[in-house]
This record gives structure tokens, C-alpha cells and sequence, in this order.
């Protein structure tokens, strides 16, 4: 057997040429049937996210099974094999085996950390487990890559370091309440990285949201989807002496909020701990207000300096994240080494149970006057006898070793053991 991965992700095509060989809805189930028809794989998984596409088989022969892929994916998805062969990159046994507990382990994504892609992997298994498209090999792949990337988790911080401007402004959030389900929350306009803390403040507790924007009828839908409600933008001011944390990016080109205005509204909060995060660009918050008493003021910047520290540790808990990776692939690399030594193993216990009735039946038949139990005891006398015979040979075959090829060999010529009896 071999572990061929054959894939493209962010790294080596744009999203025009991913989505191009996405397996979304029913090209996903019609994907794998038609991929399990190709002559060289015994076994296949298909991957699809945003960011990649990669599919893993269990092939006979890895060249003419790339051949194969390649032929499949381009007719599959009706493109010229020269439009996205350039994009496609393989990874055989040993490399094939680091990829995927690399990729389950998140050290292979977009934001290393991220969690999301080991929830894939595993829709991804347990879909083609339930087609019956894996093979025993895949199979035991599959599951170790998810327990790899369950300990990278678990022995390593990789994914405690916030890697997202809306992210990090949470986390943020944290420090300074040390809860967030009983604080009050207002959007001061709107934006794709606002939006995306508000989600992030939901996901984390935040239950009392407030919007205002400029366009009253947009802050109505924000308030929508968030379940929170809308207020008249020239209102927020009064609103905030009820908020605890606030996120402004309005775009408007000066301050819309001063230090004085500031010094009325705490008075108002009875210096209440306030938390503000001013996204826009330019500044659409007064500096000045970071030197109140209780009020904790961060723009984009200071929250880009939190991502860039934050990516620094994910870095050096990747490096340990590696290290668990290749500790890993040893120990699958010897379990698949020892299925080489099986279909022996198998044919020199079936020509021991061949020889051992042999000899029993004709030891029965000369032996007059033995009733069913001296047959019972006899019997289990030749079967142990075989065992521990068996047992030695059987536990060195299975050892991880350099002369495996050459004891097989030997196996099989002392016992006779043909090509065809043994599989």
C-alpha cells in the first residue's frame, strides 16, 4: 500500500483556481465514487475548504495513480490539465503522512492555530467512512491525525494567542472584565472587522447590544442580527453612560468623540471600568481620552502590535507543534511497516494449523480405545506446541527492522510459502 496526497491550498493557487476545483454539495458524494474508480486507488478522502482542496488515497502505485488524479480532477471539474497542473503539488508515504497530521494540526493553515480545520478533517473522514471510500490504511491515518492534532492542542499554546484584529480585540476585553455575559456593548457604525468583534463579543458572553450608525435603517439590520437594538446615531453619547465596552468605526473624518465629552459621561458611569476600541481609520475617538481614570482605549495599531506579539508565540509553539508531528509520523511509519510483515505472518500460521491437523489425524487414528476428552487434551498439547514454536518468528516480523525484507524472504523459502498462498 502507499499514502498519496495530491492537493492545492492558498499557498499555491488563488481562490479563483480553488474554487474552480471545489467539491461542494453533490460533487462531493459524485467525487468520491468517481475517484474510487480509477484502478490505482483502493481507498480515498476529499478535503474541500475555503483554502483547500486535497485528496488522500491509498494507491498501488503513486506514479500512474497521480496520472490518474490529475486526469480525474480536470475532467471531473471540466478544465485543461494545464490550467491547474501548476498548482497541484504530492506528498508519497512518509510525506504524505506529515502533511496530514500537519494540516489536521492546524500548522498547515492560513493563521496557524486556527481551529476550524480539524472539525473539516474530520467531516471529511467520517463522510467517506460513511460511503465506504477508505481503506484499513486510511482509516488508521485518519484517526491518528486527529489524535495528533488533539495533542498538539493539549501539550502545546498554539491556538491561545489571538491572530485577528477582532479576535485580539476581545481577548482584550477579557483582561480587563474579568467577565463579559454581564457587560453592555455598542457599535458605533459599522465595518467587515467590527462586525466581526461584535461577533466575536457575542460568541463570547456579550448578551445587551446596542447599535448606531449613521444610516438609521442600518443599524436596525445590525441590530437584527445581532438580537440587540438600534438608537439614533446623535444619541449614542447618552447611551454610553449605560456601556461598558465600545467599538467605533464610522469613517467619519474627524473626532466624534472628545476628551471633555468623555470626563461627563464617566462622571454620569460613576467612573465605571469603560473599554474602547476605536477601529476606524482615521481616528474617529480623541487620543486625549486614554488618560482618564478607568477608561482603556486601544486603536487599530495598538491592536496590530497585540496580533504581531501574538504571532510571535504561535510561532515558537509551532516549532514544538513540529516536533509532536514528526514524534508522531515514527510511530505510524512503524505500524505501516508491520503490515508488510501480515500476509507472512498469516501463511505461516495457516501452513502450522495445515501441518499440526495433519499430524493429529493420523496420531488419532493409530491411537485405539481414546475418548472425546484424551482427544480435547491432545489437541490443545500440538496447538500450544505451535504457539510458542510460532511465537518468536511472529514477534520479530513485526519488529521495526532494517532485515525485515530478508527474514520474510527466509520465512517464506523455509516453509514454503509461494506469492499466492500468502496474501
Amino acid at each position: 500500500m502507499n499514502i498519496l496526497v495530491t492537493g492545492l491550498n492558498h499557498k499555491t493557487a488563488p481562490v479563483e483556481v480553488r474554487e474552480k476545483l471545489a467539491f461542494d454539495g453533490e460533487k462531493l458524494s459524485k467525487g468520491l465514487d468517481a475517484l474510487l474508480k480509477l484502478s490505482e486507488v483502493k481507498g480515498g478522502i476529499i478535503l474541500s475548504t475555503c483554502n483547500r482542496v486535497e485528496l488522500y488515497t491509498d494507491v498501488n502505485d503513486p506514479e500512474k495513480a497521480k496520472l490518474q488524479i490529475k486526469d480525474f480532477l480536470a475532467e471531473f471539474h471540466s478544465l485543461k490539465r494545464e490550467d491547474m497542473e501548476k498548482s497541484l503539488y504530492f506528498y508519497i508515504n512518509e510525506d504524505a503522512i506529515r502533511h496530514i497530521f500537519r494540516v489536521a494540526s492546524s500548522l498547515d493553515s492560513m493563521i496557524v492555530g486556527e481551529p476550524q480545520i480539524l472539525g473539516q478533517v474530520k467531516e471529511a473522514f467520517e463522510y467517506a467512512l460513511s460511503k465506504k471510500c477508505t481503506s484499513v490504511v486510511l482509516n488508521k491515518l485518519m484517526k491518528k491525525a486527529i489524535s495528533v492534532a488533539k495533542r498538539v492542542r493539549t501539550e502545546t499554546r498554539i491556538a491561545e494567542n489571538a491572530v485577528s484584529i477582532s479576535y485580539a480585540a476581545v481577548e482584550l476585553a477579557k483582561k480587563i472584565f474579568t467577565r463579559l455575559d454581564d457587560k453592555t456593548f455598542i457599535l458605533l457604525g459599522a465595518g467587515e472587522m467590527a462586525e466581526l468583534a461584535v461577533k466575536h463579543l457575542i460568541n463570547n458572553g456579550v448578551k445587551n447590544v446596542v447599535v448606531a450608525n449613521r444610516t438609521y435603517e442600518r443599524a436596525v439590520e445590525l441590530a437584527r442580527e445581532f438580537s440587540g437594538r438600534a438608537v439614533p446615531f446623535d444619541t449614542f453619547k447618552e447611551e454610553m453612560e449605560h456601556i461598558d465596552i465600545v467599538i467605533c468605526s464610522t469613517g467619519a473624518p474627524t473626532y466624534i468623540l472628545h476628551k471633555k465629552e468623555m470626563q461627563q459621561i464617566m462622571k454620569r458611569r460613576k467612573h465605571k471600568p469603560v473599554f474602547i476600541i476605536d477601529i476606524s481609520v482615521p481616528r474617529n475617538i480623541d487620543p486625549a481620552i486614554n488618560d482618564l481614570d478607568n477608561v482603556y482605549l486601544y486603536d487599530v495599531d495598538d491592536l496590530q502590535t497585540v496580533v504581531d506579539a501574538n504571532i510571535l508565540e504561535r510561532r515558537k509553539e509551532a516549532a514544538r507543534a513540529e516536533e509532536i508531528v514528526l514524534e508522531e509520523v515514527e510511530k505510524f511509519k512503524k505500524w505501516l511497516n508491520s503490515l508488510d510483515a501480515i500476509p507472512t505472518i498469516v501463511a505461516l500460521r495457516s501452513r502450522a494449523e495445515e501441518i499440526k491437523r495433519a499430524e493429529l489425524n493420523r496420531l488419532l487414528n493409530r491411537l485405539q480405545g481414546v475418548d472425546d476428552r484424551q482427544k480435547q487434551l491432545i489437541e490443545y498439547a500440538m496447538t500450544a506446541l505451535v504457539n510458542k514454536l510460532l511465537h518468536p518468528p511472529t514477534v520479530v516480523l513485526k519488529e521495526d527492522r532494517e532485515d525485515r525484507d530478508i527474514l520474510i524472504a527466509a520465512i517464506k523459502t523455509l516453509y514454503n510459502l509461494e506469492d499466492g498462498e500468502d496474501g
